[in-house]
């Protein structure tokens, strides 16, 4: 097979396991009787393979492996790879194994593992520290200042709609004209409660569920417009199934958004969405940007402290509350996330996706951008093949 093939029938197997665990029952199923891909926009282009029991999934993956194995070496090759060895492992622990926290992260995530360096933690709560200073938050510790200024910027909730729809009218025509026509799409703002996330993309009802436990800065709400919508996870959505469609990316292009190797890349492109067109407009930005960088970073190093070392939850959560000052809806959601037996280890694809989309980006030359973005939004990758740029995966 070429690598347009692997691409094709990969796609067809992952379906195939994503069907095939819909089908189980809900109760003590790891998705919680969801699938493996939640959100795919091909079935009329690449049908799921029917499984009636796993062998047929790991047989189908071992030929998967074979054919890879015979590809030229490269970021395909790279990407491939490491796809189907998040997919093994996801299957694994679908049928009941249960790997280490460490080898999820590894395997599944394609992320580092263990905790991330304190050194560029407390570099990055420095410079909150500073933006903050300049900002006019002199008083108190840095915790109570990063309060005081979440407090001062506070979007009141009767509000919060209407600073959505003027951040999406902005992103969308950045993103249109920067990056990709994403059309007549649109999303809207859906407020929900007890999430574990902060937001979340639910592409196929077109609505950006946010969650209001938290309170946002215009800053914060900014980001997530970037990271869910526009030029985040739905545009990337909207890409590469155009670009399936024209003949020009392999079908698992499709796979984006599978819980697998592909998280960290599509997570860091969100993060980093601001960046891609250009909407860092203010004090505030940079604050807020700072300041999700601890806290990524450090929820990352939490969920190896609660689920490697064995760090009591209490403990954990102080760290948080001082180390990432965050809200304690948000403490609380990122503890049951670390805890979660599936979704654990994908804490850690935030701030690995995020520094991965970060590092590439900034060594891209203004000649190599219209490539990169391509690459970028418009194929699927994990954190090793994307950092091969600029060579192209064939």
């Amino acid at each position: 097979m070429n690598s347009f093939e692997i691409g094709h029938e990969l796609t067809a197997v992952t379906m195939g396991i994503d069907h095939f665990e819909r089908r189980q029952p809900a109760e003590g199923s790891l998705l919680g009787g969801g699938g493996l891909v939640p959100i795919y926009l091909g079935n009329s282009i690449v049908p799921a393979r029917h499984y009636d029991d796993r062998e047929a999934i790991r047989d189908d993956l071992a030929k998967l492996n074979d054919a890879v194995a015979a590809l030229g070496e490269g970021p395909r090759k790279v990407f491939l790879e490491g796809m189907l060895k998040s997919v093994r492992v996801a299957v694994r622990m679908l049928s009941g194994a249960s790997p280490s926290f460490e080898e999820k992260v590894a395997d599944l995530v394609g992320a580092p593992t263990g905790r991330e360096d304190p050194a560029l933690i407390e570099d990055a709560r420095a410079k909150v520290d500073a933006l903050l200073v300049k900002a006019g938050f002199t008083i108190g510790s840095l915790g109570q200042r990063v309060q005081a200024w979440e407090e001062a910027r506070s979007v009141p909730s009767d509000k919060v709609e209407t600073v959505f729809r003027e951040l999406m009218a902005d992103a969308k025509a950045r993103t249109d004209r920067m990056i990709f026509d994403t059309g007549d799409y649109d999303m809207v703002l859906n407020p929900v409660r007890g999430m574990m996330y902060t937001a979340r993309c639910s592409f196929d009802d077109g609505k950006m569920d946010l969650n209001f436990d938290l309170s946002f800065t215009r800053a914060a709400l900014k980001h997530l417009v970037c990271h869910e919508v526009y030029p985040g996870h739905s545009t990337q959505l909207l890409y590469t199934k155009a670009e399936v469609e024209a003949g020009h990316a392999p079908a698992d292009a499709l796979l984006i958004t599978t819980d697998a190797i592909t998280g960290c890349v599509q997570e860091g492109i969100g993060d980093q969405g601001a960046h891609l067109i250009d909407f860092i407009e203010d004090d505030d930005d940079q604050i807020h940007l700072e300041l999700r960088r601890v806290r990524s970073a450090a929820q990352t190093s939490a969920a190896w402290m609660l689920m490697v070392e064995g760090v009591h939850a209490d403990k954990v959560a102080d760290y948080l509350r001082q180390t990432a000052m965050g809200q304690e809806a948000w403490v609380q959601g990122r503890l049951r996330m670390a805890a979660h037996p599936f979704r654990g280890p994908f804490i850690a694809s935030y701030w690995a996706g995020n520094e991965c989309v970060r590092r590439v980006r900034e060594r891209v030359t203004a000649e190599q951008w219209p490539s990169f973005l391509t690459t970028l939004l418009g194929r699927a990758n994990s954190p090793a093949s994307l950092e091969m740029f600029p060579l192209v995966a064939e």
